[in-house]
């Protein structure tokens, strides 16, 4: 075979020549020995892999318990931190119970609250000591739930005593209530009581001894009383009238005096107060008082006709004069002022209907609740116009314009001072209750102030 060329081999052979070839170096690149040198490799190959496990091994077990010590170090930390939270809840529980033992002063539960607070102190000292020596419970989660137990029972305790405290605060308030109606009560029976001896000191005589010459600003003063307490019924009914037939009160206000700062919302209702009293009150400043048809004697016997209808009318009931005084001129006077300040549209949405407007149209008169009130309201202000015009000077009616300044002197707020501030310098909203002038005598006007 030596003698053969290598260019004579044919082309089967040369390719079974690559292959060994191919074969033996790949052998080589990876460590694997002919048949005849396997008892020679062989052993050394063994060894080198049994090191390189053995090592791969010890590698493994050594990270897994540096995993595993972590783990457990995390979690005893963890017990050792829900002891401490738990102690601490026990501290605020027990501070409750403290709170509540002071008022009402309970001897016992003090010392009981006094004893936990001091425990818990210790135990979270005893939990510091933990700490620094690394001194960590060996079951931490057993621990764990003891002490979320422990701090869920703190603060049932700590809910406890908050409930505890306020029903007690509740029965306070309650007590405190009841000595306050109680007071208010006897508040108002002092009130009554004055009123009684006012009545009885400063009133009107109610037969016909009063004489002409006995009228003075004390009288109309007192009928201008009952005459605003009349005012007030009304617009009250009123309001709660409109008010059931679902009319918007604030956007009513608005539209009587509107551009107004009100204080509080419910200083609304002066706003119907000053309506009202603006309508009845409108043309007082003269003799014949709305009725432009109505013929009035000469001036000099004025004086003597105006005190004769005010006695006509103060010694009758409203309903019953005007059953029987159906054309009367004070019948004639409610049915002006009744069709001028009860819009048809307001009397529409109380009644569903506009019968009564009809009723007092045709010269007869209503028997409702709402049309009473405003006749005992027309009466009184009937009678405040005709007292006017008895007396000696002649009582002269005034308002204040809006915007202009407040003075002591003829004008007294209906709002409390509390609503004003010192510095600042308030302005007439609107007036509520007009303003008389009797000779130098001023009684002041009542006006809402604002900004």
């Amino acid at each position: 075979m030596d003698s053969v060329k290598s260019s004579a081999l044919t082309p089967s052979k040369s390719k079974l020549a690559r292959t060994i070839t191919k074969v033996l170096h790949i052998r080589a690149l990876t460590g694997i020995a002919p048949v005849h040198e396997t008892q020679k490799v062989k052993p050394q190959d063994k060894i080198s892999d049994d090191c390189t496990a053995s090592k791969s091994t010890g590698s493994q077990s050594e990270s897994f318990d540096s995993v595993e010590e972590e783990f457990q170090n995390r979690v005893q930390l963890q017990a050792l931190l829900s002891k401490l939270f738990a102690s601490i809840s026990s501290v605020k529980a027990a501070y409750a119970q403290l709170q509540f033992a002071q008022s009402p002063y309970d001897a016992e539960g003090i010392q009981d609250a006094d004893h936990c607070v001091v425990s818990e102190l210790k135990v979270l000292s005893e939990l510091k000591q933990c700490y620094l020596k690394k001194q960590f419970d060996p079951s931490p989660e057993t621990t764990m739930l003891l002490a979320e137990i422990q701090e869920q029972k703190s603060l049932v305790g700590t809910y406890d005593m908050m409930g505890k405290r306020l029903e007690s605060q509740a029965r306070l308030m309650g007590s405190e209530i009841t000595f306050l109606r109680e007071k208010i009560e006897e508040i108002n029976k002092q009130n009554r009581l004055l009123e009684k001896s006012l009545d009885q000191s400063g009133s009107i005589p109610m037969t016909g001894d009063l004489h002409l010459s006995e009228v003075n600003a004390s009288h109309f003063i007192k009928v201008l009383g009952h005459t605003i307490k009349s005012v007030r019924s009304f617009v009250r009914m009123m309001v709660n009238e409109i008010k059931s037939a679902g009319w918007n009160v604030d956007a009513a206000a608005t539209e009587i005096e509107p551009d107004t700062y009100y204080w509080n919302n419910d200083h609304r209702c002066f706003a119907f107060e000053t309506f009202v009293f603006r309508e009845m009150f409108d043309s007082f400043h003269q003799p014949n008082f709305s009725l432009p048809n109505e013929s009035l004697p000469e001036k000099r016997k004025q004086k003597q006709f105006f005190f004769a209808r005010f006695m006509e009318l103060k010694l009758r009931k409203t309903k019953d004069f005007l059953s029987q005084n159906p054309r009367s001129t004070f019948a004639k006077f409610c049915r002006v002022k009744y069709l001028r300040l009860v819009h048809p549209k307001m009397e529409s949405s109380i009644f569903g209907n506009l019968d009564q407007r009809s009723l007092i149209s045709s010269g007869q008169f209503p028997d409702t609740t709402f049309f009473s009130t405003f006749a005992e309201m027309a009466r009184w202000v009937w009678l405040l116009h005709s007292l006017a015009y008895s007396i000696e000077p002649e009582a002269s009616i005034f308002q204040v314009r809006k915007g202009s300044r407040f003075s002591e002197v003829y004008m007294e707020s209906v709002i409390d001072e509390m609503y004003l501030s010192p510095n600042s310098d308030p302005v007439v909203a609107f007036t509520v209750i007009p303003g008389f002038m009797i000779g130098k005598t001023a009684i002041q006007c009542q006006v809402y102030l604002s900004q």
